[in-house]
Formats: structure tokens, sequence, C-alpha cells
């Protein structure tokens, strides 16, 4: 049984468990009882998704309203900010609210990682590319495998962050 993060209206839920190499291995766990850690691809293709109905500003902001108020540990501001920024996208809320939830643990989580250098830009990177330089979402969630913290922190800074 994991760490329980955030429990959702429609009864699932998200929590933290172990993972192949840390205990900061993000789960969604849906109504049903079916359990899965969320890909990056996934969560990556509903913001490209919802980027297409309501604008890559729209979607980055929020996203960014949660980079901005994420550190290494859940705190209520955190989920808050979450829960905050899919307000507006009424249709959708709910869907947002846990894409945007997700996100937040998983920045946690490199927040985390052992001998981390670049922490949460990683992720905001991928958002990034994928909603800025066009990316696809596997080059978005993929491209950065096999390069090395230094590149990466250039890329970061290079787009303000």
């Amino acid at each position: 049984m994991g760490r329980l993060i955030k429990r959702f209206s429609d009864g699932s839920y998200l929590e933290y468990d172990r993972g192949s190499f840390d205990d900061w291995c993000v789960y969604m766990v849906e109504p049903n009882g079916s359990r899965r850690p969320p890909l990056d691809r996934d969560y990556f293709s509903d913001i490209k998704e919802l980027s297409n109905r309501y604008g890559r500003d729209a979607l980055y902001q929020a996203y960014v309203f949660v980079y901005e108020n994420t550190g290494k540990e859940v705190c209520d501001s955190g989920l808050e900010a979450a829960e905050k920024a899919s307000e507006s996208f009424v249709e959708e809320q709910l869907w947002l609210h846990k894409i945007l939830t997700i996100l937040y643990m998983a920045m946690i989580a490199e927040e985390n990682k052992r001998f981390t250098k670049l922490g949460k830009r990683i992720k905001r990177l991928g958002i990034y590319k994928l909603l800025f330089e066009d990316a696809s979402v596997y080059e978005a969630a993929n491209f950065m495998r096999g390069m090395g913290w230094r590149e990466i922190d250039a890329l970061c800074r290079e787009r303000g962050f």
C-alpha cells in the first residue's frame, strides 16, 4: 500500500510507492482498483490534447503555476495550486486536475532523486518542448535520454528556467 496523496471526486486517487529505484513512484489508482504509474507520454499526450482545445499559453500558465508551488515535499499549497489551476478549464476540470497533480508529484519525485542537479526543471523542459517547440509527445518525453545534466541545464537556461 502506498502513501495516499490526493483523492479525486470520481473516487480515483494518486499515491507514492516503491518504484524500480526509489519510493517516489507515482501511481494512479482507479475506482475499480486498477493501479498503474502514469508515464510521461500519457500525461504529455493529455496536455497536448488540452492545448489544442484551450491554447498552449493557457496550459503552460496552469502548469507553471503548479511548478512554482512545487518543492521537495508534498504540501497543501502545491496540491491546492493543481486544483486552482484547473478551475478555468470547466469541461475538463477533473481531467486537468489529475494531470497537474500527477505532474506536481512527478516534479517532487525529481526534486528528491539522489544527486539531482536538475530537479523539477526536467519536467518543465519537456512540457515547454511539447507546447512551444512543437515536439511530438514521444520526442518531448524522450529527447533528454542520454544527455548529460550540463547539456540539459543549458537547454533550461536558454528557455529562462
